[in-house]
């Protein structure tokens, strides 16, 4: 083991594998796309299904 690599698992940052950065947009975005696609299933639900039909009991 080298000096640099002794000095950085001293401070605690680990290289290699898995070391990725938080990426506040990237996960925006994907919260962003996931609400999209509840919304619009929603509306298909909501609209399609159940708009101008009379509301059936099962059971």
């Amino acid at each position: 083991m080298g000096q640099t690599e002794t000095a950085r698992n001293a401070t605690g940052e680990a290289g290699g594998e898995g070391d990725a950065e938080f990426d506040p947009i990237g996960t925006l975005t994907l919260i962003g796309i996931y609400f999209v696609i509840l919304l619009l299933a929603w509306v298909y639900i909501y609209y399609i299904e159940f708009l101008g039909r009379d509301l059936v009991v099962v059971g």
